[in-house]
């Protein structure tokens, strides 16, 4: 749960009406790469909205539905009852559910703040108090340090105006907020009006982009929205590539290649190059290191418009 707080933003009854069948996959038509998405029914408005997830947000939600499912073949049936619509659900497979007795129940809000408590006391920070909506703050504020565009931001967390979002931006002394929210007011005079409406669709598909240049050979580029390579594309040396393990026998082959590089520059007296070959050759065992078995995450695929 604190793992699709904190990568989604979404709210907690947006969190306990995520359904088997809201986890879905998109190929992208230019790359052919293929991202995972995740469906958001609208809890304060009527905005439903998709959002494209990270591979690690993924992998927990399909480790989440293996768990409940629990030997059988679909994910158990159940109706969640709303407290603030006051009415009782269709038969749904909700992914955050657990044992009660002899049956089984949707979790509830207050579940989850007891699970969310107990994880930061099992972490040794049980004084700090955490709610589910705080992930929803640390979302935004990550987010826009990262460089994401705050209507951006707000469309991801289902806002109808931009206002709603700077609120999420940061929990600060209120001085430290006052000056924050002057500087925003002198940077928009300076700034094109444009940068603080809905966005089109075309700032949509650059948003999309992003995600399929980050694929590169061995694996994903984990660098933020907006930012450039840092590395020069030197990923095997990257601290930011996501190495992909279906990829390891390319991998395998790259490090027996740089051995036999680093053996023709001891041979041939090439100094200069040993020290290089040995950081890339080390960089690269850690990455095969670190690959892990890659699970199925049983998800519907949905095909490029």
């Amino acid at each position: 749960m604190v793992n699709t707080f904190f990568y989604t933003g979404v709210r907690v009854e947006e969190l306990l009406e995520i359904t088997q069948v809201a986890l879905t996959t998109l190929r992208l038509p230019d790359s052919g790469e293929t991202v995972p998405l995740l469906q958001i029914v609208p809890s304060k408005t009527d905005a439903e909205r998709v959002l494209l997830v990270p591979p690690e947000l993924a992998h927990v939600l399909a480790k989440v539905k293996q768990r409940v499912r629990d030997g059988h073949e679909t994910v158990p049936v159940l109706q969640r009852w709303d407290p603030h619509d006051c009415v009782l659900s269709p038969p749904l497979p909700f992914l955050f559910q657990r044992r009660h007795g002899l049956e089984r129940r949707v979790l509830t809000d207050t579940y989850v703040q007891r699970l969310v408590n107990a994880a930061l006391t099992a972490l040794g920070q049980g004084e700090l108090k955490l709610t589910p909506h705080d992930f929803r703050r640390l979302f935004a504020s990550e987010a826009v340090s990262s460089g994401l565009p705050p209507h951006i931001v707000a469309k991801i967390l289902g806002h109808e105006h931009l206002s709603t979002t700077e609120h999420y931006m940061a929990v600060y002394p209120e001085d430290m907020l006052r000056h924050y929210r002057a500087f925003l007011a002198r940077r928009r005079q300076l700034r094109p009006s444009e940068e603080y409406r809905d966005p089109t669709s075309e700032e949509w598909e650059e948003f999309h982009q992003h995600f399929a240049k980050r694929k590169v050979e061995l694996g994903t580029c984990g660098r933020g929205y907006g930012t450039p390579c840092a590395h020069e594309h030197a990923c095997l040396r990257c601290p930011l590539m996501q190495p992909d393990p279906a990829q390891k026998h390319r991998l395998n082959e790259i490090i027996v290649n740089l051995r036999d590089r680093l053996a023709e520059a001891h041979e041939r007296g090439w100094l200069g190059e040993l020290e290089g070959l040995e950081i890339t050759i080390a960089a690269a065992e850690r990455k095969l290191a670190g690959m892990t078995r890659q699970i199925n995450l049983g998800m519907p695929a949905i095909p490029p418009r």
